[in-house]
């Protein structure tokens, strides 16, 4: 199993003082944390694009490739790229080139985003939203397997036998289309034979698997073999020396992370309490010592024989060095007792 961390580079208010991270810090701050998760032996990074005033990146590619001059061995992804909203060509010519920078490290994963901003930004209809993401979706598969390409749609202008440049050094790039839950999202992926990534940051994952099912038949009815249709889980998570610390450290940030998006979605508050729930067994959280975090990765395997995992470390205002200790034990604690288990 391959075993990595995304991020969305919060910058939150930290709860004791209400005061923000600056965007310069923040960034520095991330340079750090891709280092470190390279030096501990990860395999993945990921880096999310949001268009807000409480997330630093809005362009995850130009990240990553400073990341990438920073690291020898570690993958880099979007986490994801809103294709929606963007431009398929744009897009591979900048994860292109972020894979001549990094000797054929790169990755993109393709969402539809869950948050809107982006649309009006750029000059998008969110009456399109689904048709939007096929579309380009299917231009970007197409861009990746040929130099020069033909391909009219309904939604962008067309392309008459035009090449587009650099090539990656990957053939093909790797793209992976990330869901949050929906049967639809999961059987396009499966039917396009393109490795899915689950994002489980609430609930019971178990009760994602049949989706993961759902995503492997599509995948074996469209013809794929099984090693092409690989599976990421992606949670939120942290890790200390004990349970305790854990729970005490993290719960300030994803607090006023999780209660600011539930205000503007309109959910419930969120309490201590759930949080703690969260953190059992069976809940989507993976906050605790080491040992717990490897037995829930172990335990999510049963569900899901999945490929990859991503942990979200760093929500909103989690203090730097936490991040840091963070990623240390998940390499040096976590990390070589899955590939013991489970290979990789």
């Amino acid at each position: 199993m391959e075993l990595g961390i995304y991020t969305f580079a919060g910058m939150s208010p930290d709860p004791a003082t209400g005061i923000a991270i600056d965007p310069h810090q923040r960034m520095q701050n991330l340079l750090e944390e891709m280092e470190l998760a390279d030096q501990v032996g990860l395999d993945v990074f990921g880096i999310g694009e949001h268009h807000r005033p409480d997330f630093v990146i809005s362009t995850p590619a130009v990240v990553l490739a400073a990341g990438a001059a920073r690291t020898k061995n570690i993958r880099l992804t979007s986490a994801v790229t809103v294709l929606s909203s963007d431009d398929p060509v744009r897009v591979f010519q900048e994860y292109a080139t972020l894979d001549l920078i990094s000797s054929g490290r790169a990755e993109i994963m393709a969402g539809r985003g869950s948050f809107i901003e982006s649309f009006p930004l750029f000059g998008y209809d969110l009456h399109d939203y689904d048709e939007l993401f096929a579309e380009k979706l299917d231009l970007l598969l197409k861009l990746r397997e040929n130099t020069h390409v033909t391909w009219h749609g309904k939604l962008r202008a067309p392309l008459e036998n035009l090449g587009v440049y650099p090539r990656p050094l990957q053939h093909p790039l790797p793209v992976w289309i990330a869901v949050g839950g929906t049967p639809e999202s999961v059987v396009r992926a499966g039917t396009l034979g393109l490795p899915l990534a689950v994002a489980i940051i609430g609930g019971e994952p178990h009760r994602f698997a049949p989706l993961v099912e759902l995503y492997r038949e599509a995948g074996a009815k469209a013809g794929h073999a099984p090693q092409v249709l690989k599976v990421s889980i992606n949670s939120h998570g942290y890790i200390a020396d004990t349970s305790q610390e854990a729970s005490d450290e993290y719960w300030p940030s994803y607090e006023v992370v999780m209660n600011k998006i539930g205000r503007e979605r309109g959910w419930p508050p969120s309490n201590r309490a759930q949080f703690e729930a969260g953190r059992s067994s069976r809940g989507a959280l993976l906050v605790g010592s080491a040992q717990e975090i490897i037995d829930k990765i172990m335990l999510q395997y049963t569900y899901f024989k999945h490929d990859r995992f991503m942990l979200q470390i760093d929500l909103g205002s989690l203090p730097h060095k936490n991040t840091l200790k963070a990623i240390e034990l998940y390499g040096t604690k976590v990390a070589p007792v899955i590939r013991k288990e489970l290979g990789g």
